[in-house]
């Protein structure tokens, strides 16, 4: 896969738990957990919206492109 999703570098940064996240963002544990290890095929703006408001950081903090080689 081409995008790396960073989410928990960006929660340990911030000292937040995904119970906390997901309360904050109103997601489920397990969504959450599908989107932090990378198993998500898509994600909505609305989400990434809301996951940077409760991180307080940029849509790139948390993905990252990565060529194939």
């Amino acid at each position: 896969m081409a995008i790396i999703v960073n989410l928990d570098v960006m929660m340990a940064k911030r000292k937040m738990s995904l119970n906390e996240l997901s309360e904050k963002v109103e997601l489920t544990l397990s969504n959450l957990s599908i989107l932090k290890t990378g198993k998500a095929k898509a994600i909505r703006f609305s989400t990434l919206e809301a996951i940077c408001q409760a991180l307080d950081c940029q849509p790139g903090d948390i993905l990252e492109f990565v060529e194939d080689k």
